[in-house]
């Protein structure tokens, strides 16, 4: 039994963009190693724990530690997506950790400098009398 060209041209118009649709999720499906991701929210963690988040912003950091971990566990089970995604999480929640951190010491500092002003002002006022 011979197809005719118009049944071989249905088959192939159907079947040829199928294949295109099936070659293009194919190659979604295999996500890439976060590898980058991994080592700038890693760099991200230490950059905030050194600038005084385990003392300032110990939630914000403790949040980011545990965000990055799973990460590291769902890259050993070659979940890439859900390792890239917690990578971003523990990076952003690193920066919120180092900002308020940050925010911290400056109000730390503005708190000192309040109270050096007063101690000299204080001072000047019993030295006019």
């Amino acid at each position: 039994m011979r197809t005719s060209r118009k049944q071989a041209s249905s088959v192939f118009g159907i079947g040829l963009p199928a294949l295109m649709v099936a070659a293009l999720l194919a190659g979604c499906a295999s996500t890439p190693a976060p590898t980058e991701q991994m080592a700038v929210s890693t760099a991200e963690v230490s950059r905030a724990a050194s600038a005084g988040a385990a003392d300032l912003a110990p939630v914000e950091l403790q949040d980011a530690r545990q965000k990055l971990e799973r990460a590291k566990v769902a890259m050993t089970a070659k979940n890439y997506k859900l390792a890239r995604s917690l990578a971003q999480e523990a990076q952003v929640d690193a920066r919120l950790a180092e900002v308020k951190s940050g925010s911290s010491k400056a109000q730390l500092a503005a708190d000192e400098l309040r109270e050096g002003i007063r101690v000299l002002q204080e001072e000047l006022d019993r030295k006019s009398n």
